[in-house]
């Protein structure tokens, strides 16, 4: 029987064990994938340890993880666009760590030839995530562009796609250690810690159009409130309490097919890239999670099988 990670308990990583799951089937417009990369986002860490049941509850034993690249091995009877032997990565919330899957032919798209397994498999949310929110903070041509916590998953895309969408200054903060990373990615990056602020402001004179914060922290918060005039231009995927109390923009991690095509194409085109920090074979999950919790993670952390 194929494999999966799972949880039949919420608790730390400990919790995250091999489970056994029956062989699926595809049926009308579905895929069956044969799984070779999935991506570890923070997200399936609050799921597991229960911070999250509220919004999320699991259905115990809950298999986690929301995104996956991987070869198509069975097709539904009514499928086209897509063969047995296709290379794909796509969104799969809830069911992503594991050999294999069923998805619909809306929830993937074809893997570019060039784009490494782990890549692939870690590409969804993080991707999915950075763009529907600078959409959403409207980013365009000729702004200056502020991104939280830069050289994580979402920063690493965010700050691509910002100047992808028109941005003349995309500023990053990270730690020192990440900044010739950012600089490689186009954003100029500045630390962390007092005085933020006016490390921002001389790089920016002309001051701050848009800030994303994909951290979450109160620095953050402080800073976007100083930097930006309009607070419908700063966005948080991070901070649900802030968005409330400041009447800034809570961005939403909506998945679409559409968006991933259009993620994968502007791969294709040389404008988009994504690191992997690390990968951990499927049953190494609890490791996976035990490093992504304790941060500091550059681009993702991806599960191979």
């Amino acid at each position: 029987m194929p494999l999966a990670m799972a949880i039949t308990e919420f608790g730390d990583a400990d919790v995250l064990r091999p489970l056994e799951v029956p062989e699926p089937s595809a049926g009308p417009s579905q895929l069956r994938v044969r799984v070779r990369a999935a991506g570890v986002n923070l997200i399936d860490c609050r799921i597991r340890s229960g911070f999250m049941q509220s919004i999320y509850p699991a259905t115990f034993p809950q298999v986690l993880g929301n995104e996956f690249a991987g070869v198509v091995d069975q097709t539904g009877p009514d499928v086209t666009g897509f063969a047995v032997g296709d290379e794909v990565l796509g969104f799969a919330f809830l069911q992503s760590y594991t050999e294999v899957l069923v998805v619909g032919v809306d929830q993937v798209v074809a893997k570019p030839a060039d784009l490494s397994w782990e890549a692939a498999g870690s590409l969804s949310a993080v991707g999915q995530t950075a763009y529907n929110a600078l959409r959403a903070l409207r980013v365009t041509t000729g702004q200056t562009v502020l991104v939280h916590a830069a050289a994580g998953g979402v920063g690493t895309i965010a700050v691509q796609l910002a100047r992808a969408f028109g941005a003349t200054t995309v500023i990053g903060t990270a730690s020192p250690g990440n900044h010739d990373y950012l600089r490689s990615l186009g954003a100029e990056p500045v630390a962390y810690g007092p005085g933020l602020a006016d490390r921002v402001r001389a790089l920016a004179p002309a001051g701050v159009d848009v800030a994303l914060d994909a951290h979450g922290g109160q620095e953050a918060l402080d800073v976007s409130l100083a930097l930006v005039p309009d607070r419908t231009s700063i966005g948080t995927i991070a901070n649900f309490r802030a968005a409330g109390q400041h009447g800034i923009t809570m961005l939403r991690g909506e998945r679409s097919v559409e968006t991933l095509a259009a993620l994968t194409q502007l791969y294709d085109e040389g404008g988009l890239r994504l690191h992997v920090q690390r990968t951990y074979p499927l049953r190494q999950a609890a490791d996976a999670h035990r490093e992504a919790e304790a941060g500091h993670v550059r681009g993702k952390l991806a599960l191979v099988v």
